[in-house]
């Protein structure tokens, strides 16, 4: 599973022209699954996401969590996540997951993301045209995968 976690001020993902979900002070997740993910790498992620250091105290420093912050959490899946750019200039995604097995460990990491915050989680819609804004704060943007934990 890898995530891009970006810091923003305010999010929104419209789907034909309408907002599906927007949120102020939070974090924008996208979301790529494969199919070696599991409920390991959901607990996992969803700990790291919530617990994730990223917000300034009131020296300035990154030291807050967004639950600490009562912030919110945007998580968009994006397949594209898993490109692979090895060979030509076309990328391969052969390592994303079809959506048979993506949308339940998506639905999973929902409310895994939902139980951990305490609150709900706003998203897209799997599978959909979307067109994600945020405005980025910071610009903090950080790569996780729970393949390769560093």
């Amino acid at each position: 599973m890898r995530a891009v976690i970006q810091r923003v001020k305010a999010a929104s993902v419209s789907i034909d022209g309408k907002i599906k979900a927007d949120i102020g002070q939070g974090l924008l997740v996208l979301l790529g699954i494969e199919d070696q993910d599991n409920d390991d790498d959901i607990n996992w992620l969803s700990s790291k996401i919530v617990n994730l250091r990223i917000f300034n105290d009131e020296n300035g420093v990154m030291n807050i969590a967004v639950k600490e912050i009562a912030g919110d959490i945007l998580l968009v899946s994006q397949f594209t996540l898993h490109a692979s750019t090895k060979k030509g200039n076309r990328p391969s995604y052969i390592r994303a997951s079809k959506p048979d097995i993506a949308i339940p460990v998506y639905e999973k990491m929902i409310r895994q993301l939902s139980n951990d915050m305490g609150k709900k989680i706003y998203t897209g819609e799997f599978g959909a045209d979307m067109q994600v804004q945020l405005l980025n704060d910071g610009p903090v943007t950080i790569v996780i995968d729970s393949k390769n934990k560093e």
